[in-house]
C-alpha cells in the first residue's frame, strides 16, 4: 500500500497535531460545521494540501465507511521495535507497561485495544506477523488517533518475544477463566506486559505456559467470555489504578 487513509474527524485532528507527513487531506465540499473548521485551520497552518470533493468521492475512498467528511492520505504506519517501546518508557522515567495482542483478527478489536492502551499510558503494543490483523485503515479509524502516540511492534514469534521481555525484567501476565486469582488481587505494578488473547480462542497454551502468572475476570452471566478489547481494557486500567495508587 503506497498510501494509508486516516479517516474520521478526531483521527485526522490528532494526526495534524503530530509531525507525521501528510500527502493530502480530502474534505467534503462546502462542509464547514464543527471540527471540520479546526481541521482546515490546522491543515493550513502546517501547509498541508486540502482538496474539497463530493461525498461520493469520499464514500468510494473510505475503507471504514465512516469517514465523517474527511480523509487524510499519509505514508503507511511505520512499525516500531521492542527497543522503541523500552526507550519510550525510559524517556518517561516509568516502568515498561506493554500490551501483547496475540492473534487478534478483528481490526475493530485491535483498534479499540490500541486506543485503550494509549489512554492508559501504555508504552507500546506487540502484535504477531502471522495469523493476526496488522495496522489497517479500519484499525487506524477505530484507534481514533492513538496510533500517532503509541508504538506498535510487529514480531515474528510472540513467545520468543516474551522470553526477550523476561530477560529485560518484564513480568508477563495473562488471563484465563480457570486462573486461581482475580485480576484485582494480583500486583500489576512494575515492569509488566499484559497478554490479550484472540477472539474466541483466548491465549494459546504455549503462551499461557510462558506467562509468569494468570488472572481471571469474574463472570456472572451465561456468556462466559468477553470481547478481546474489553477484557484487555479491564486488566489495563486495573494496572493503571494500581500504578497511580502506588505513587500517591
Amino acid at each position: 500500500m503506497d498510501e494509508f487513509r486516516v479517516e474520521g474527524r478526531n483521527a485526522v485532528i490528532e494526526l495534524l497535531k503530530t509531525n507525521r507527513p501528510i500527502n493530502k487531506i480530502y474534505v467534503l465540499k462546502g462542509e464547514r460545521q464543527g471540527t471540520i473548521n479546526e481541521i482546515i485551520k490546522l491543515a493550513k497552518k502546517s501547509n498541508n494540501l486540502i482538496v474539497e470533493v463530493d461525498k461520493s468521492k469520499l464514500d468510494s475512498m473510505s475503507e471504514s465507511k465512516h469517514h465523517q467528511g474527511v480523509i487524510a492520505l499519509v505514508s503507511p504506519v511505520e512499525y516500531k521495535s521492542i527497543d522503541d517501546i523500552f526507550d519510550l518508557a525510559k524517556n518517561k522515567s516509568e516502568d515498561p507497561f506493554i500490551i501483547i495482542a496475540e492473534e487478534i483478527e478483528d481490526p475493530h478489536n485491535l483498534g479499540a485495544l490500541i486506543r485503550t492502551a494509549e489512554c492508559a499510558g501504555c508504552h507500546g503494543i506487540i502484535i504477531p506477523k502471522r495469523r493476526a490483523v496488522g495496522i489497517t485503515e479500519v484499525v487506524s479509524k477505530t484507534a481514533v488517533g492513538a496510533l500517532e502516540y503509541v508504538p506498535v511492534a510487529r514480531v515474528n514469534n510472540i513467545n520468543e518475544t516474551i522470553r526477550d521481555l523476561k530477560d529485560r525484567g518484564v513480568w508477563i501476565v495473562g488471563t484465563d477463566g480457570n486462573a486461581d486469582k482475580l485480576y484485582y488481587e494480583q500486583d500489576l505494578t512494575g515492569p509488566i506486559a499484559i497478554v490479550v488473547g484472540s477472539e474466541g480462542k483466548g491465549i494459546s497454551t504455549l503462551t499461557k505456559k510462558n506467562c509468569d502468572f494468570m488472572v481471571k475476570i469474574p463472570m456472572m452471566g451465561k456468556i462466559t467470555s468477553l470481547n478481546a478489547s474489553v477484557s484487555g481494557g479491564i486488566i489495563i486500567f486495573e494496572s493503571l489504578r494500581q500504578r497511580l495508587n502506588k505513587h500517591k
